[in-house]
Parts: structure tokens; C-alpha cells; sequence
């Protein structure tokens, strides 16, 4: 008989994962958050999870609020074994994780101890690391803190930004998540604990993160917009307009902080200068530079602070 399984997720980072999990396991039902409205309530948009659940003809449950005697009722009679977790964005309650005979099993994008926390992928870019990778973990009341069960590192390339390293995590993930639930029926399976003292955390990008500072240096700048590119973005004011980059490389030109030194977009930093290869005015597509530059004009001297 084949193992039914919940299955809790909502960004497309946990698409693979679901995919997967489907076409070898029964999936009971998938947990997301709720659809939300756009564009002052004229439209309501669900999420990617919601959308490739439907396709895959899998049942959906949408609770604004997880921690209600309804769903605490429905997962604890389905009498499935292991739920599994993959960037669902609520916090698992303690009831759920203490119903007898059943599992949380977290897809987490680090190697925990390391990153625990809601932005991962986009620290370890920012931070500039080599590696990262992904933790099969076992959901606890602290965050992130559980004892693992798997992990598989993965290479962060100079190139990488946010978007290229999570397609690629999310991928191993999917692999992964099968090769421990193949354990689990085989009743194999050990956890490891975390080792506390090596913990670091994740913390969610705050507004103010996104805002460029021009006094830093450029291969920490580059950094930082690899790590927040698409979404949110670092960004920066011009004419009272915000305008986003969304790629950019490190250029030996000299300048003052926040100076524009070339006319295709060459900006001082604390150290050498970035020039900025796409970048998108709010509300507008994405652009490369000659092009962007064919419509809004940025020139050489101004200046970007």
C-alpha cells in the first residue's frame, strides 16, 4: 500500500517537491496559504502551490490561520504518517506536532545548523558563501532547530542570484524529500541533532535592506542584489522615481559613492564601482541597461543618493 501523505507549501520553490511526492506517493490533501487579493481587491491570486495542486487534481485546504480545531481535527484523523513541509509560511502549533504516530518532515534550504530562519537562500548569497544546500529535518517547537535527517550541499556559483539558486535547491530538494521518505518505509531513518553553537539565523529582508547603500564595497554590493534578485530587489531613488537593478558586475572605475561615472551606467562604490546590466523602473518591465537608458535618462554625474 502506498504511503498517503499531507503535504503543506506555498511559493513555487516547493513545486518540485509536490511534484514529485505525487507521482510516487498519495497525496491526502496540500496545505497553502490562503489566495490573497491584488490590485485593491480586484483580483484574487493563489498561490503557485494552490494552482499546481489543482492541476495535479490533489485536494486544497487554505486556512488563514493554521492553528484551529477544524485542520487539528482533519490531520489528526486522516491517519497519515508523515507530513511533509516545504516553505509553507506558518508556523507548524504545538498540538499538531505533538498528534501521536505522525511526523513533520521540513525541505529546508540550508545545511543546519546554519541559516535556520526565513531567508536562507538569499543570506547565504549575500553573505557571498561557496556552498549551501538542503536539510530533511524534523519539524520541533523551535525554529528551524529540529534534528535532521538528510542533507546534500550545493555549489553557489559567482553568478547565482536568488532566483537561478532556489530553482536549483529546489530540485535537489525534490530528490532528497524522496530519498528519505524511501528511508522512512524502510524504517531506517536516524536524526541527527543540530549542533546549537553553530546556529545562525535567516532573518526576513527587511524594507530597509532593499535600499541600495552606495558606501559599501562593490563586491559586497553585488552581493547583496544577487541574493535579492527579482524580488524585492535593492533599489535605488532618481528624481523621486525607484528604480530597481536587477543585475550588475564589479567595474574598476573610480568614483565617488552613489556617482554615475559612465553613461551606460557605472556607479561608484566605496571601493571600485558597479555597472549595472538590467534594471527596472517601478511598475515596468525589466530592461537592459541600453535600452532602459533609451527611455529615462540617467547621465553621466549625477548623482544617486
Amino acid at each position: 500500500m502506498a504511503l498517503k501523505i499531507i503535504f503543506m507549501g506555498t511559493p513555487e520553490f516547493a513545486i518540485p517537491a509536490l511534484r514529485a511526492l505525487n507521482s510516487k506517493y498519495e497525496t491526502l490533501c496540500v496545505y497553502t496559504q490562503s489566495p490573497k487579493k491584488k490590485s485593491r481587491g480586484q483580483k484574487i491570486i493563489k498561490s503557485p502551490i494552490h494552482l499546481e495542486a489543482e492541476k495535479l487534481k490533489i485536494p486544497v485546504r487554505f486556512p488563514d490561520k493554521l492553528n484551529n480545531e477544524d485542520e487539528y481535527k482533519f490531520i489528526k484523523e486522516s491517519k497519515v504518517k508523515i507530513v511533509i513541509v516545504v516553505a509553507y509560511g506558518q508556523i507548524i502549533p504545538n498540538k499538531f506536532l505533538n498528534i501521536k504516530n505522525l511526523i513533520f518532515l521540513n525541505v529546508h534550504a540550508s545545511l543546519l545548523p546554519k541559516w535556520r530562519g526565513a531567508a536562507p537562500i538569499q543570506r547565504s548569497i549575500m553573505e557571498m558563501e561557496e556552498e549551501t544546500g538542503i536539510s530533511i529535518m524534523k519539524i520541533v517547537p523551535t525554529l528551524d532547530a529540529g534534528p535532521y535527517m538528510m542533507q546534500r550541499s550545493v555549489s553557489i556559483n559567482e553568478k547565482d542570484n536568488h532566483f537561478s539558486l532556489s530553482k536549483r535547491l529546489s530540485e535537489v530538494g525534490a530528490k532528497l524529500i524522496l530519498d528519505a521518505l524511501s528511508i522512512f518505509e524502510k524504517k531506517e531513518f536516524i536524526f541527527k541533532d543540530q549542533d546549537e553553537k553553530l546556529a545562525t539565523y535567516a532573518k526576513k529582508i527587511s524594507k530597509k535592506e532593499s535600499e541600495i547603500d552606495w558606501n559599501i564595497p562593490a563586491k559586497k554590493l553585488i552581493a547583496k542584489i544577487n541574493g535579492l534578485s527579482p524580488y524585492p530587489g535593492v533599489w535605488f531613488k532618481h528624481n523621486g522615481k525607484r528604480i530597481k537593478i536587477i543585475e550588475a558586475e564589479i567595474s574598476d572605475n573610480q568614483g565617488k559613492r552613489g556617482e554615475v561615472i559612465t553613461n551606460d551606467l557605472v556607479i561608484g562604490c566605496q571601493d571600485k564601482a558597479i555597472k549595472i546590466n538590467l534594471l527596472q523602473k517601478e511598475g515596468k518591465k525589466i530592461l537592459k541597461t541600453k535600452s532602459f537608458l533609451a527611455g529615462y535618462k540617467i547621465v553621466k554625474g549625477d548623482m544617486l543618493i
